[in-house]
């Protein structure tokens, strides 16, 4: 491996450690880069200001990593898999189906532990893909790469829908994630990122495991039988990791959309690069974004803290306009 190779993830480490600790720092009340310090080694006194960083700040920053990378990743592979350049956790019913579960285990006794959100959200996420892939199926192959997004973009707006509904309907559980369901990190604790880690790093190993193969599979499937892989068993495990990392995303911090398509397309301006380090370059700066976009939500117009997932659509809706209108 040569020196160019590796420069580029070491400066994406060092971008990603350094957006963390502006994280940290930065907020209604910024707080010096010693306290932080101190904070991470443990030594750090026994004040407000160090609890803030401790209990507030720490979780959302682990958690912003964790979600931007997995929903990176997630887009990587749902791109490759689909051979869509539009395909995305958001645009492919994902984010919905797992949102509208987690909604409705809320209303529902003995569901609502933070401990089984990841796997509902998890089962949400497979709904949808089922869905969409459903009407993809239904649809053959005269609508092209439109086809997939258009019946994404058809279950997203039912399933968005439903939610809404049911929302409404419930007064209760519309005011308890009505922030949750703009995709926001308010309120995250370290025992809920504690749970949910597993599950988007067991996405993220599975992930980079099968990513180098699906630059064979862009050869086509003979070729990829030829060398010894099984087509259909790669994308299986690409699918699983898209569900896991896409639960794990959701349980932290609700839908966050347009993650999966803004960064991977970022990413490829670098140059050309096959399906594996696309995936690995594109988790990296998925979690710098993510923790980025974090904290402009809650220092752009503070005191008053917006979600990040309206500055993720803010940012991802013109991409997936430009791209739709270059395959045009």
């Amino acid at each position: 491996m040569n020196q160019r190779s590796l420069s580029l993830p070491l400066l994406l480490v060092a971008l990603l450690l350094a957006a963390m600790l502006l994280h940290l720092c930065a907020g209604a009340e910024p707080q010096p880069l010693s306290l932080v310090w101190s904070v991470l080694h443990g030594e750090a006194p026994d004040t407000f200001e160090a609890a803030i960083i401790r209990e507030l700040r720490l979780p959302r920053a682990l958690g912003a990593a964790l979600a931007g990378a997995g929903l990176a990743a997630a887009g990587v592979l749902m791109q490759a898999v689909t051979r869509n350049p539009l395909a995305e956790p958001g645009l492919f019913g994902l984010l919905a189906g797992a949102a509208l579960t987690v909604l409705l285990a809320r209303l529902i006794p003995g569901l609502s532990s933070p401990g089984l959100v990841a796997p509902l959200a998890a089962a949400g996420s497979a709904f949808g893909a089922m869905l969409v892939f459903a009407l993809v199926r239904a649809a053959g192959d005269g609508g092209g790469v439109l086809t997939p997004a258009l019946a994404g973009a058809a279950v997203t707006a039912f399933l968005v829908a439903l939610t809404t509904m049911i929302s409404l309907m419930e007064a209760r559980a519309f005011e308890d994630m009505r922030v949750w369901l703009s995709g926001s990190f308010a309120g995250l604790r370290l025992g809920v990122v504690a749970m949910v880690a597993p599950w988007a790093l067991a996405g993220l190993g599975l992930a980079l495991f099968t990513g180098p193969k699906l630059t064979i599979l862009t050869m086509g499937d003979e070729a990829a039988t030829g060398l010894g892989l099984n087509p259909r068993r790669i994308r299986a495990l690409a699918l699983i990791a898209v569900v896991v990392m896409t639960a794990a995303a959701v349980a932290l911090a609700g839908p966050l959309g347009f993650v999966g398509l803004t960064v991977p397309h970022a990413v490829r301006l670098i140059g050309p690069m096959g399906q594996g380090r696309l995936l690995a370059l594109s988790a990296l700066a998925g979690a710098g974004y993510l923790v980025l976009a974090d904290t402009l939500a809650r220092t752009v117009i503070a005191p008053v803290e917006i979600s990040a997932g309206i500055l993720t659509a803010l940012v991802g809706a013109p991409v997936l306009v430009l791209l739709v209108r270059m395959r045009a």
